[in-house]
């Protein structure tokens, strides 16, 4: 991999346990962070993985880019697939590698880490690869994301597709050459981006399916408050808006999102690809805001 840090979760978890449906659903996580917005008077929950499995992944490895701390997707979907059986490999990009480190040495992710069971994760086995990530910074194109887009050049431009569209498309290309027949893969987009995301992927859907029997869905997910989406800037506006808008009037957990994703990859899901799924608390659905002038008129 170009731009990412590979690290491996190696869960001890009893796989008697996992057998049972009584003895595989995790409890939620007793920390709560207030947010930063007053006006719901709501709750931002830690990434965990709280639901109960109707299947196993024992024996089976799974690889999830982009997990830099426990709030993010990345964090509730891997951990969704460890508490179910399966290995998991994680990749970090090679600029929160520290922080990451740093937060795992200094127990930030202590809570997050436990199972079921009282299992835990375990890390091992950081592989940086950096040589993407120190042309992209040699030549500012990193930088160029918060610009206008009358701003950004096109080699800028280029490279956010690059980051954003196309590292999913070459991820599949490397992993097809190692996934058994009938595995399956999943992206993660959002309203704004899916135009080009679910476009690639039922090209992709073709092509992975008569290659290898693989399986490529997407979830397109609401805004979270994580790592990523705080470089945005506009996060907190993003959860507001969705929380006052989206017919399921709810803050959106990160677990929705790992349970959604940890279905896609199971056999109950054994028939179904090229699917866009809307994890959104219904957003996708609505058409002007509730607080719109038209409405008001």
């Amino acid at each position: 991999m170009s731009r990412a840090t590979a690290s491996k979760f190696n869960p001890k978890v009893a796989s008697q346990g996992l057998t049972k449906l009584s003895n595989i659903s995790l409890q939620g996580l007793p920390e709560r962070y207030p947010s930063s917005s007053s006006k719901y008077h709501r709750i931002v929950p830690r990434a965990m993985a709280s639901s109960a499995y109707l299947f196993v992944f024992s024996g089976k490895r799974a690889f999830i880019a982009g997990v830099a701390d426990d709030n993010g997707y990345g964090w509730a979907i891997a951990k969704a697939l460890a508490a179910a059986g399966a290995e998991i490999l994680v990749g970090t990009w090679v600029p929160d590698l520290n922080i990451f480190e740093t937060s795992l040495r200094r127990g930030k992710f202590d809570n997050s880490l436990i199972m079921s069971m009282n299992a835990k994760y375990r890390f091992s086995k950081y592989r940086p690869s950096i040589h993407t990530y120190i042309q992209c910074e040699n030549n500012n194109f990193c930088k160029q994301v918060t610009k206008l887009l009358l701003e950004t050049s096109r080699r800028g431009y280029l490279a956010a597709i690059s980051a954003s569209s196309y590292s999913f498309i070459s991820l599949l290309q490397y992993f097809l050459l190692i996934m058994n027949p009938g595995g399956a893969s999943v992206s993660l987009t959002y309203i704004a981006c899916e135009r080009t995301i679910t476009g690639d992927n039922r090209v992709l859907v073709s092509e992975a399916g008569r290659k290898g029997q693989i399986r490529v869905n997407t979830i397109s997910a609401g805004p979270l408050r994580s790592r990523a989406a705080k470089a945005v800037g506009f996060i907190e506006k993003m959860i507001d808006y969705s929380y006052s808008n989206a017919p399921l009037q709810k803050e959106l957990l990160a677990d929705e999102v790992g349970n959604t994703a940890s279905l896609f990859v199971s056999p109950l899901a054994s028939a179904v690809t090229g699917s866009v799924v809307y994890v959104d608390n219904g957003l996708n659905t609505m058409g002007l805001a509730i607080d719109s002038p038209t409405l008001s008129a």
